[in-house]
């Protein structure tokens, strides 16, 4: 390092200090008590849905459970959906088990887990709030049961073993074994129709009855395949003694009252996770079984069993209309909500209202903002890409030719094709608009050179001659993070490491650069070329063709993103928070005093020169002017994933609920 460059970096700090702008400094319960209108989720329309609900008497009075902390209701029988509250105080709670008591319809409890933490929620006026009971505070529960015949009476299963509740969840008490290597990780509950003290416990590791409300268990495991995780377990309502089990094994029926049960035939595989069974209440020789790999359908008491869905449906609960058994919804992994009108024969999606799912790349269509267009992860042939072209009021999917691809990162040409970087390639679009049935075409040719050494004759004598000549060309099938189409040379951040195209994407050149692929975020400002990996940044200033590692302040321990602003200041986003470069990396300023410093996104805004900053650690997000050095904030109500311009407001990528649009 030169003399001048350490001198510089040495005077780090106190240039900051000299050249900061004053600001007004706010501390948290100022900034609480100014917060703004909180954003709103618009979509796109579904993600992973855990658990259904119903008011009694009234089917078309539904609840739904979400495995990001919101519960949603409908009141037109499923047909769309609407967030009702938020349980809880953090995200990634799985509302496994909604039950609306029997005895008063306006309460409402919600049992939630977070790995080995969660508990229970309860609202007395139909969920316009929620209040936590205190008896099972922390308590991860997976299960929960009203006994039919005394509302009072209520069972949790929990990671710890199975409480029971005499006075409607006042109070709870332990009736498993404490501390019992058994009957802990309770994931299903049955409650006997007619009395409350007869109890059914499925755990990880079979199931297990009490007949006298906890006081003795026995094991009820003959006939199961032994470690079986037991996920469900019903009770004929008309013969109690028959009951219907699920576990990983498969499906199992006792006659006996769970004494002796017989493995059922008719799904295929022995390995299938049967995640849950459901009894047609109207005729209850109908079961339907929600499996892994799809949705199964016994008419006959469990005989025979015929595949209803693909088995690509991942199924976590079944609702069955008790004034229509023809009406069925399905609680899914990735499709969110599907309803049927034909007893399951057909599905569609429905999924209106529901904001759900993992957008990693968000893009504004460049000449219209009320155009988003949303890259989602983990939906596979229900995700890839979708589109609104009225800010999120209404979202369609544009997934055709991505085969269930992840999409990381999204870009938009000068003529309006979009780019979408996906877990193995990249792809292009050349239209957005449903009617032409858009499909992505993929752009994954790597054509290098390479220099080869061969022996020719020059005046009488051999001699050996370097060419530079075609490598053999090969298909990108990376992990691609970031793309920049807005120069003539296109830039490509991936796993396999840098990539360039002149050829409009037609062919990509590059490889990895300085031994290293996983690139994480890439900027072009004309032949200038940036681009960043977690521990270092990489500099071209010929489009491409040579790269050089470029200084960046020591402390830097994580760097996520770099974005060039127009006068070609260079910003990055890393752990310790914003910094710039107006000397493509010879000195280093810093953002000091945002109230954030783990910056996970950056983008330069050029409609309105202003730089974006956020962080998934936290529901903010900062505009900053990049003349003034000073800055806005935003509160969204969500932690965030992107940050972007959509005409006069910004619009955000949520880590748990869809893209969020500024009020």
């Amino acid at each position: 390092m030169s003399r001048t460059r350490i001198f510089t970096v040495s005077l780090f700090k106190r240039v900051v200090l000299a050249l900061a702008v004053p600001i007004l400094i706010l501390d948290l319960a100022t900034l609480s008590s100014l917060a703004q209108t909180l954003w709103k989720a618009v979509g796109p329309d579904g993600g992973d849905a855990r658990a259904f609900a119903t008011v009694p008497g009234h089917p078309e009075h539904l609840y739904l459970g979400t495995l990001n902390s919101w519960l949603y209701e409908s009141l037109d029988e499923g047909a769309s959906w609407h967030r009702l509250a938020r349980i809880g105080s953090e995200d990634g709670l799985v509302l496994d088990s909604i039950l609306v008591d029997s005895a008063d319809h306006s309460t409402i409890f919600v049992a939630g887990w977070r790995d080995s933490d969660g508990g229970l929620w309860v609202s007395h006026n139909g969920g316009k709030s929620f209040t936590e009971s205190i008896g099972l505070h922390g308590q991860s529960i997976r299960s929960f049961a009203q006994a039919p015949s005394d509302p009072r009476t209520l069972f949790a299963g929990t990671l710890e073993g199975v409480y029971h509740s005499t006075d409607s969840g006042a109070t709870w008490t332990l009736i498993s074994p404490q501390g019992s290597k058994e009957i802990h990780e309770v994931e299903s509950l049955a409650v006997d129709p007619s009395n409350p003290n007869i109890l059914y416990a499925g755990t990880w590791h079979l199931p297990w009855k009490t007949e006298d409300g906890g006081e003795h268990w026995h094991n009820i495991k003959k006939g199961i395949i032994d470690d079986s995780d037991v996920f469900s377990i019903v009770i004929d309502p008309i013969k109690p003694r028959t009951v219907f089990l699920s576990a990983c094994s498969g499906i199992y029926k006792s006659d006996t009252a769970g004494e002796l049960f017989r493995k059922i035939q008719g799904i295929p595989s022995t390995a299938r996770r049967t995640r849950v069974l459901m009894q047609d209440p109207e005729n209850h020789e109908i079961v339907y079984a929600g499996t892994t790999e799809g949705l199964y359908k016994t008419t006959d008491g469990g005989k025979t069993f015929r595949v209803m869905t693909a088995d690509d449906v991942i199924v976590n609960d079944v609702y069955v209309d008790p004034t229509d058994s023809n009406h069925v919804l399905l609680a899914t992994d990735r499709g969110g909500v599907l309803t049927s009108k034909d007893g399951g024969e057909s599905f569609t999606q429905s999924n209106q209202g529901i904001s759900g799912r993992k957008v990693e790349a968000l893009l504004v269509d460049r000449g219209n903002p009320a155009r988003l267009i949303a890259g989602v992860v983990n939906d596979k042939k229900y995700g890839g890409v979708f589109v609104s072209t009225n800010s999120g009021a209404e979202w369609h999917q544009a997934g055709e030719g991505l085969d269930g691809r992840d999409v990381f990162a999204l870009a938009q040409t000068a003529d309006g094709t979009v780019l979408a970087g996906t877990n193995r390639g990249i792809f292009a679009l050349t239209s957005l608009t449903p009617d032409d049935k858009p499909t992505w075409q993929p752009r994954n040719t790597i054509a290098n050179t390479m220099m080869k050494t061969s022996t020719e004759v020059h005046m009488r004598k051999r001699v050996n001659i370097e060419k530079e000549v075609e490598a053999p060309v090969i298909q990108l099938e990376s992990r691609v993070n970031a793309l920049d189409v807005s120069g003539d040379a296109w830039l490509a951040g991936t796993f396999y490491g840098l990539l360039t195209s002149k050829d409009q994407g037609a062919t990509w050149q590059g490889g990895p650069v300085m031994g290293a692929g996983d690139y994480l975020s890439v900027t072009s400002h004309g032949a200038t070329m940036v681009a960043a990996r977690s521990e270092g940044v990489v500099l071209s200033k010929d489009a491409g063709s040579s790269w050089f590692p470029m200084q960046i302040p020591t402390m830097l321990t994580r760097i996520h993103r770099v974005a060039f602003s127009a006068d070609g200041t260079l910003w990055l986003g890393a752990r310790e928070g914003v910094y710039f470069t107006r000397d493509l990396g010879k000195s280093w300023l810093w953002i000091q005093r945002m109230p954030f410093r783990d910056v996970d996104d950056l983008y330069y805004d050029a409609g309105h020169d202003k730089v974006l900053v956020s962080s998934r650690e936290n529901d903010l997000v900062y505009s900053i002017d990049p003349k003034s050095l000073t800055w806005k904030w935003n509160q969204t109500g969500s932690r965030i994933n992107l940050i972007r311009a959509a005409g006069d407001r910004l619009v955000a990528a949520s880590m748990f609920d869809g893209v969020l649009v500024q009020p």
